[in-house]
């Protein structure tokens, strides 16, 4: 399995930035590698938002699809998604946001294994460098949406 965390502080609102985080139709504009981004149902009660979605992620000719379920708890601030099908054996991710003077700490944290062993140590190796350029991806769009 591959694990990592990042805390970052993001200079716009917990609102705002949970918004964008729950926006998956349009991670194709900015995430890399996001080539397509689908709800295919979404609940809201009182407490949580449920999501069903599919990612469509690669390059050109060589992508997968996976269907993940997205829980945001409104009362703890936290996005919890993991897989559903797909080429994922197991994913967990962890959105936490905590609002400090108009700005948000973040922190993400992924544990993921891909059924196919071969690109799972092609993942491994490059894994860091693709998580950084994912964050980076979210800050800027951030700031390109709410400053």
């Amino acid at each position: 399995m591959s694990s990592a965390s990042i805390k970052k502080t993001i200079f716009c609102n917990k609102k705002d930035l949970i918004k964008m985080v729950l926006d998956i139709e349009n991670y194709p504009y900015f995430v890399p590698w996001c080539m397509e981004g689908k709800i295919i149902e979404k609940k809201d009660s009182e407490d949580f938002i449920e999501i069903k979605a599919d990612l469509r992620v690669g390059k050109k000719f060589i992508n997968e699809n996976y269907s993940s379920l997205v829980l945001y708890s409104k009362k703890e601030d936290i996005i919890t998604v993991t897989n559903l099908e797909g080429p994922l054996k197991y994913l967990k991710n962890k959105w936490k946001f905590k609002e400090i003077n108009n700005s948000t700490l973040l922190e993400f944290s992924i544990d993921f294994e891909l059924k196919n062993s071969l690109l799972n140590i092609i993942m491994k190796n490059s894994f860091n460098i693709g998580l950084n350029k994912i964050t980076d991806a979210f800050e800027k769009r951030a700031y390109k949406l709410f400053k």
